[in-house]
Parts: structure tokens; C-alpha cells; sequence
């Protein structure tokens, strides 16, 4: 099992945690679309030679957006990771995978 932990600004978050539940994520046993989520701000600065969804070159854009976690079963990984570069806005979205122990 794997958790998947990305961010996203509120406009495309639902849209990315239904990719995510499509490819099969979120599921824990008899429950599924199980996800949990906060709010926060984010920051970056656009480099010549990007294609920023927000922001302008050279310039520091903050933004507010959504802390997403969810499970995901090993065999599924790869399938969530890709649905969730397809549904997300930013070029180069910022995502993170763990591996779980059960215990």
C-alpha cells in the first residue's frame, strides 16, 4: 500500500481526487473516495523556459491551495500518479509517495 500526498489549488481539487478515485485510489477496505485534505499556501517562481498555469516569469506567485492524501494499493500506483499529472493544472505538479507498512 502506498499513500499519495499532493497539492493543488482549489480550482482543480475536485477534479483531481475524482482521477484519483477512478484509477482506483482512496480505497480502504469496504469505503471508498476515503481522502484527507487541508488548506494552505503555496509558493513558486516561474523560470524562463516554463509554462506556469499561475504566475508570470521570475516572479514569486503564493497561492492558496489544498494539502490531498490519499491510500493506494501497490498494484495501482502508477495508473493514480498518471491520472494525477493528466487532471492537475500545474506543468509540474508537486506530489509525494510513501510506502506503508500494515502492522
Amino acid at each position: 500500500m502506498y499513500k499519495l500526498c499532493y497539492f493543488v489549488p482549489e480550482t482543480h481539487l475536485e477534479k483531481t481526487k475524482h482521477a484519483l478515485f477512478e484509477a482506483g485510489a482512496g480505497r480502504i477496505g469496504d469505503y471508498d473516495s476515503c481522502a484527507w485534505q487541508c488548506r494552505g499556501q503555496g509558493q513558486f517562481r516561474p523560470l524562463e523556459g516554463s509554462n506556469p498555469h499561475l504566475g508570470v516569469h521570475d516572479a514569486l506567485e503564493v497561492v492558496d491551495e489544498f494539502r490531498v492524501e490519499l491510500v493506494c494499493r501497490d498494484e495501482l500506483i502508477h495508473k493514480a500518479v498518471a491520472a494525477l499529472k493528466q487532471a492537475h493544472p500545474y506543468e509540474e505538479p508537486a506530489y509525494e509517495v510513501y510506502r506503508m507498512e500494515e502492522l
